[in-house]
């Protein structure tokens, strides 16, 4: 028996996130396919919800993002998004998402780990290239933009054996900088990369 969603409307949390095509499809194996579902995906981050890690496999996403409000209108806005589009400017009628997604609640650091290692060692897995960050649908490439950690999920210090001082936690780095996507409409926006698997 499969528990209850856990519906809120004020959400502080992240979420690993996963939707596949209609039939497993591979539909994003081609080029503008992919980068719509990009498009689309930028288009609501920041006003909608805070993207941490992704990948696109040819027929399924994986999502590591903390949504501003309920997930279920987060995920919505993505594939309701991308199938309005695709329709619009791909021309395409046929059915794209299978219903529903699948989700799981990220509740600590060990977990927001574990998550993004999962993310990024899918192509790896499935043979799609040699080392994660030869796949340039996934945020291991180099060059996609992502937002911090949350912080509740950042890993807790660990002190210096010899010193006795605390070390610097990965991702606070006062200097580090932070790309904010906006809307089309807007100048700034984040370019998929233009290197081929």
């Amino acid at each position: 028996m499969k528990p209850a969603r856990e519906h809120v409307t004020n959400n502080t949390q992240t979420y690993f996130v996963t939707s596949k095509t209609w039939e497993g499809r591979a539909l994003f194996q081609t080029e503008s396919w992919a980068r719509l579902f990009f498009q689309t995906l930028l288009l609501y981050r920041d006003k909608e919800y805070q993207l941490h890690g992704f990948v696109l496999m040819p027929d399924h996403f994986h999502l590591l993002i903390s949504p501003v409000s309920a997930l279920e209108h987060a995920v919505q806005l993505i594939k309701g998004g991308f199938s309005f589009r695709a329709k619009k400017e791909l021309g395409s009628n046929a059915e794209i998402w299978q219903r529903g997604f699948s989700d799981h609640r990220i509740r600590d650091w060990e977990d927001y780990d574990k998550h993004i290692h999962y993310i990024h060692g899918n192509p790896v897995k499935r043979h799609l290239c040699e080392r994660a960050e030869e796949y340039r649908y996934s945020s291991a490439y180099p060059g996609w933009k992502l937002d911090p950690i949350p912080r509740g999920l950042k890993p807790p210090e660990t002190f210096g054996a010899s010193s006795g001082t605390a070390k610097a936690v990965p991702f606070q780095n006062k200097d580090a900088e932070v790309v904010h996507f906006q809307s089309k409409d807007n100048a700034q926006t984040q370019q998929l990369p233009s290197h081929r698997v």
